[in-house]
């Protein structure tokens, strides 16, 4: 007597079963492309740390470039930082004058700017402006071979290439931060007081009191951070754009997006940590506005 046939009824269909192994395929592929990029990334930054202190770097390399990096990116730091704390005034002044606290205006827009916006969006200035350019440079020797004929020569192209944007970036990105609070304090200030009215002796004297040294020095120390992860995010993609155009375009792309992606995580754990570095000096907690 045969036997009845089993139900299949319960049994995934094929189709979804070769779905499902292929994504988990392209997830694997993705953590192995991922860990793979980050150490490349990883000896990339090693190569470059190594040869600033194995060669001592000349003037005549490191001045067009600190040129190009810091005092071509002050205008759109400056200006980017003015109208951010204009935005910030804007932004707090109806909750501030519904709680009675309109003199306490100043103390919440240059204590955000000094410790976050500032550095946070000198940071992205630079990424868009030079880390770009520097991606697309790079990339377009390596596609035209210039960097293969600097190789050949006997010259290390991290050396005469990257040590010097790396500098610059890391040298340069602390005066742009100071110059975008700068802005935006002096940007908020003014649309506080000659457009809101707010009495300027309350709003300067606010200022000082919930603003201190760390809080600014804070911003300074992260943008060093964001300074060294934009230079060799994108001398990195520079150096491995793909062939053709469109490679180089891909790769001035991914140097400002991954930069960008960088910069706000370092600024979260970086926050963080200083955060508790303050608690720590500072056991009696955070000032209050009330």
């Amino acid at each position: 007597m045969a036997s009845a046939p089993l139900s299949t009824a319960s049994a995934p269909a094929p189709g979804i079963t070769g779905w499902v192994v292929g994504q988990v395929a392209n997830l694997g592929e993705f953590a192995m492309a991922a860990v793979a990029g980050i150490g490349d990334v990883a000896l990339f930054s090693l190569r470059t740390l190594g040869w600033i202190f194995a060669r001592r770097q000349r003037r005549e390399v490191l001045v067009p470039a600190f040129y190009q990096i810091g005092v071509m990116s002050l205008p759109v730091v400056a200006l980017t930082g003015l109208f951010i704390g204009m935005v910030l005034a804007v932004q707090s002044y109806g909750q501030f004058k519904a709680l009675g606290l309109q003199t306490r205006l100043g103390s919440v827009i240059n204590l955000s700017l000094v410790r976050e916006l500032g550095p946070v969006l000198a940071a992205t200035m630079l990424a868009g402006r030079v880390g770009s350019a520097m991606a697309a440079e790079l990339g377009t020797m390596r596609v035209t071979e210039q960097i293969d004929a600097l190789e050949s020569m006997g010259a290390n192209p991290i050396y005469y290439l990257v040590v010097p944007r790396f500098l610059g970036c890391l040298v340069l990105i602390p005066s742009l931060t100071v110059m975008a609070d700068f802005m935006g304090v002096l940007g908020g200030y003014f649309y506080s007081h000659v457009l809101l009215g707010i009495d300027y002796h309350h709003y300067w004297e606010n200022s000082r009191e919930y603003v201190d040294a760390f809080d600014f020095l804070m911003g300074i120390f992260k943008s060093l951070f964001f300074g060294a992860a934009i230079a060799l995010i994108s001398c990195h993609h520079g150096f491995h754009c793909d062939h053709g155009a469109e490679g180089v375009g891909r790769a001035a792309t991914n140097a400002f997006v991954h930069s960008f992606v960088l910069i706000l995580v370092l600024d979260l754990f970086l926050g963080i940590w200083l955060n508790d570095v303050q608690d720590f000096f500072r056991p009696e907690g955070p000032r209050r506005l009330l």
